[in-house]
C-alpha cells in the first residue's frame, strides 16, 4: 500500500456514519450538512457505492434539499478528473465501498481527490464515504461483490473510520420474542483487522458525525468506539475531541 506522506495545511471534513431514520438524526445532518458548505453555491456528489449513479444523486439532492446547496452528480461530466478539479465541495455517499472504490481508482479519483481536499475543499462523507476518508478501505463492513484494484483510499485522515459500529452481541426478534444470534461482535472483527495492522480505528455509531480541520476532531450526535493494536476498546460520548491517533484532547 501507498505511503502517504503530505503536509496537510487546512481541511475541512464531516465525516458521519449513516442511520439517519430518526427526525433528531436527520435534522443534525441537515444542519451540519448546511455549515459544513456554508458559502458554496454546487458541491459535487459521487454516487460510485451504488449500480445506478443518477438515481442515487437524484435521492441524496431530495434528502438534503433543506440544507440549501445544489447538488450534481459526478456521473454528468465526460471528465470526472476535471470534475474533481473545478468542484467547490465533494460529498461521497455511502452504499457498498468496494464498487465505491473500485470505481474511484477505475477513474483516477483517488489523488486528485486527495489533494483537493488537503488544499482545502471542504469534503463529506457518510458510511462508505467516510470509511474511504481512511488511509484503506479494510475497515469496512460491506461484502466484497467487486473486486477493486487496490484497497488504498484517500487518506485524508490519519486512522480508520468503522461506520454504523455497534457495541455488544446481536439479538433477533421474532414476535415479542428476542434471541442470541451467536455472531461475531463488530469488535472481534476490528481485533482482527488489528492483528495484522497498526492504525487506530473509530467505530462510529449511527448517528455520529467527526468534523476533522487536519490535526483534530470533534464527535458530534452520538457515541462513538475507538480501537487501538493491543488495548481494550474505549468509548467516547460526542463533545469529545480527538488528535490524529485518536487520543481525547
Amino acid at each position: 500500500m501507498t505511503n502517504l506522506c503530505f503536509v496537510v495545511t487546512k481541511m475541512k471534513l464531516l465525516l458521519g456514519s449513516g442511520g439517519l431514520r430518526s427526525a433528531d438524526r436527520r435534522r443534525l445532518y441537515h444542519e451540519l450538512m448546511a455549515e459544513h458548505f456554508a458559502g458554496i453555491n454546487e458541491i459535487l456528489f459521487i454516487p460510485y457505492a451504488s449500480s445506478n449513479h443518477s438515481d442515487y444523486t437524484s435521492r441524496i439532492r431530495e434528502f438534503s434539499a433543506s440544507c440549501g446547496v445544489e447538488i450534481r452528480g459526478i456521473e454528468e461530466f465526460s471528465n470526472p478528473i476535471e470534475a474533481i478539479e473545478s468542484a467547490q465541495g465533494l460529498y461521497v455517499g455511502g452504499g457498498n465501498t468496494f464498487l465505491l472504490v473500485r470505481d474511484l481508482h477505475r477513474n483516477g479519483l483517488i489523488g486528485p481527490i486527495r489533494q483537493r481536499v488537503s488544499d482545502g475543499m471542504p469534503y463529506m462523507g457518510v458510511s462508505a464515504g467516510s470509511n474511504v476518508a481512511s488511509p484503506s478501505m479494510q475497515t469496512t463492513n460491506d461484502m466484497p461483490i467487486v473486486a477493486p484494484s487496490s484497497f488504498e483510499t484517500f487518506g485524508i485522515i490519519p486512522f480508520q473510520i468503522n461506520p454504523h459500529y455497534h457495541d455488544g452481541q446481536i439479538w433477533m426478534k421474532d414476535g415479542d420474542e428476542f434471541y442470541e444470534h451467536f455472531g461475531e461482535t463488530r469488535a472481534q472483527r476490528l481485533s482482527e483487522y488489528h492483528e495484522q495492522n497498526t492504525l487506530p480505528v473509530l467505530g462510529l455509531w449511527e448517528g455520529s458525525f467527526l468534523k476533522w480541520n487536519g490535526t483534530e476532531g470533534l464527535l458530534i450526535g452520538a457515541d462513538a468506539t475507538v480501537f487501538y493494536q493491543g488495548k481494550s476498546p474505549v468509548k467516547y460520548n460526542p463533545g469529545t475531541k480527538f488528535d490524529g491517533n485518536l487520543i481525547p484532547i
